[in-house]
């Protein structure tokens, strides 16, 4: 009896442990301060972004590294936006501080995967599919059902970026346009759901990263 009592006492212990572990790095993010540098190379990059605009890219980033905490490494995730894309490798330039954050955020060095969407106008990808449903449970959205898009999603159609990814929510006005995706199909037929699956998956029809809910894992 002794024993199940201490098992139980060490698991009780091991998740409370962890749960501190986890608020404490999305305070981390939350707190997280963009260096002027990278509000820079944004400017640069995209001159018609006001500076509401450029906040707005940062914040999506800001949402990404949320995301990444989110899934706790489970299956790989792509980024959605070349725009929030752009503010990542600014970031990483800046070594030190990229890497302090790293480790206190995620407890290990993020690396960078390059921007990455939809293989056809109406087929996602795994890491697109879950990157959009913990997007979506980031901003209490139904992943199946969404009524408007995740940031992430939303900024390079929203600031016309060039070469950005357009996704839509009225998938039958996209018509053959170049970089324009059908948002709303990415997470029907699962339920919103996010893979548990490693981050060497493929994207074949057998793991379509789905399961329950609004994209937890």
């Amino acid at each position: 009896m002794i024993w199940f009592v201490c098992i139980v006492a060490l698991v009780v212990f091991v998740f409370y442990y962890q749960r501190q572990i986890y608020q404490k790095r999305l305070l981390v993010i939350k707190n997280l301060r963009f260096d002027a540098s990278i509000t820079r190379r944004l400017a640069d990059k995209y001159p018609h972004l006001t500076s509401s605009q450029t906040q707005q890219v940062l914040e999506g980033l800001r949402d990404y590294f949320y995301i990444v905490l989110m899934a706790r490494g489970k299956g790989m995730l792509s980024m959605p936006s070349q725009a929030v894309d752009e503010a990542w490798h600014a970031f990483i330039l800046s070594t030190k501080a990229y890497n302090s954050f790293c480790r206190r955020a995620f407890g290990k060095f993020l690396h960078h995967h390059p921007a990455e969407t939809m293989t056809t106008q109406t087929q996602a990808s795994n890491g697109i599919k879950r990157t959009w449903n913990l997007a979506c449970r980031h901003e209490n959205i139904n992943a199946a059902n969404p009524q408007r898009m995740p940031r992430l999603f939303a900024l390079d159609g929203e600031f016309k970026i060039a070469n950005g990814f357009v996704y839509s929510l009225h998938c039958m006005a996209l018509g053959a346009a170049a970089n324009s995706y059908c948002a709303s199909n990415i997470g029907s037929g699962c339920g919103g759901g996010c893979s548990s699956g490693n981050s060497n998956d493929s994207d074949s029809s057998s793991d379509s990263g789905c399961g329950g809910g609004c994209g937890g894992d």
